[in-house]
């Protein structure tokens, strides 16, 4: 309920596991929006902006098939103030 039309966010979600995500094949990040669905009918819907899933660094200290955590990252532009907005993976 705090967002403002036009303020452009960054997600960034830590600790990912998996050495590779269907985000870096085009899989965009489930959005839904109260106003999207009052004023226009709209339910969850695909979206965000700059998605990307990457090593980020951070050594895990067990022995997996990956030796580090990834991150997922993505922007978004809210389109109306006052709005609550949600996000999910898939």
């Amino acid at each position: 309920m705090n967002t403002k039309a036009g303020h452009k966010v960054k997600f960034n979600i830590l600790n990912y596991s998996k050495p590779d995500s269907l985000f870096n094949y085009g899989m965009k990040v489930a959005i839904y929006s109260d106003r999207e669905s009052e004023t226009k009918k709209v339910g969850w819907h695909k979206g965000g902006e700059d998605i990307a899933y990457y090593a980020n660094g951070i050594r895990k200290d067990v022995t997996y098939y990956s030796k580090s955590f990834y991150s997922a990252t993505f922007s978004y532009k809210f389109k109306h103030t006052g709005d609550s907005v949600y996000f999910a993976y898939a």
